[in-house]
């Protein structure tokens, strides 16, 4: 069985990122998307959160499971028995940074497959950041996010937008 792990800080998960994990079924058996535990990012939903959003919009995907880790990638992949890390890119400006991480997860473990998706022209527009920033100001992303979402993100603001810093 091929698996391959999505890993993301999924804060929150969006169209976008469901394109991308529904077109990585398309090469792997089995595709994990792993919420990150401990990104360098200010964020606006908890782990917990995060991954129960993510359980949630993926319920009906086949061959896509959810959960979260807090290592190395790279060591995150070894342990589930991953052969690739799939990432996604929206446009020009996220490729040197994937780049960077990429040659990184590879010089960690050769064996370890780092698999770019382009999003598609009808995601590539749409990014976490946008979602948190439009319902921050109080209008519903419901085109780049599933309902779910725009219902966790209405309250989290609503309760004036508790942001978790980690790192």
């Amino acid at each position: 069985m091929r698996i391959a792990i999505y890993p993301g800080s999924f804060d929150p998960v969006t169209y976008a990122h469901l394109d991308i994990a529904r077109r990585a079924t398309r090469i792997f058996d089995r595709v994990i998307m792993a919420v990150f535990d401990r990104p360098q990012k200010r964020l606006l939903f908890s782990t917990a959160e995060r991954l129960q959003l993510l359980q949630a919009v993926t319920a009906d995907l086949v061959n896509v499971e959810a959960t979260s880790y807090e290592m190395l990638t790279v060591e995150f992949a070894r342990q589930v028995g991953a052969c690739a890390i799939v990432r996604g890119l929206r446009a020009g400006s996220d490729f040197e940074a994937e780049f960077q991480m990429a040659q990184v997860n590879q010089t960690i473990d050769p064996n370890i497959e780092v698999v770019v998706l382009m999003a598609g022209r009808q995601f590539a527009h749409i990014s976490s950041t946008a979602v948190r920033e439009m319902a921050s100001l109080g209008r519903d992303p419901v085109e780049f996010t599933p309902p779910v979402v725009v219902a966790a993100l209405r309250e989290k603001f609503a309760r004036g937008g508790d942001r978790h810093r980690t790192g």
